[in-house]
């Protein structure tokens, strides 16, 4: 049995265009390993958490009797720090929880200085 001439280059072509689609595919067109796209859902679903619970921050900063001063100093504080303050002062302890978080009090420091 003989093999055509022509199935050497078009084996080769077909393999040659999948490399080059996989690598557009990955780079350009968006494509995500299954690895990858579990990490960016989680990280969208904790995106999506914070939003929601930064307004109850928010509240309970204002219902805080002490939260002008402390607020004055959130803003007179570095951004890093902010966060931290933030949690100390119990704002981004949400009701039912054991201890704030960290996200969710960075979201509500920049509401409060803004």
């Amino acid at each position: 049995m003989t093999i055509p001439v022509w199935i050497k280059p078009a084996v080769f072509g077909a393999v040659v265009g999948a490399i080059i689609l996989a690598i557009v595919g990955f780079s350009w067109g968006g494509w995500l390993t299954a690895g990858k796209a579990e990490v960016a859902s989680i990280n969208n679903a904790q995106m999506e958490v914070a939003a929601v619970l930064v307004p109850i921050c928010v509240m309970q900063a204002n219902a805080d009797p002490m939260s002008a001063p402390k607020i004055q100093k959130l803003k007179d504080a570095s951004s890093y720090k902010r966060a931290e303050m933030v949690m100390d002062a119990g704002w981004a302890t949400m009701p039912g929880a054991d201890s704030a978080d960290r996200r969710i009090a960075a979201d509500c420091a920049t509401k409060l200085t803004s």
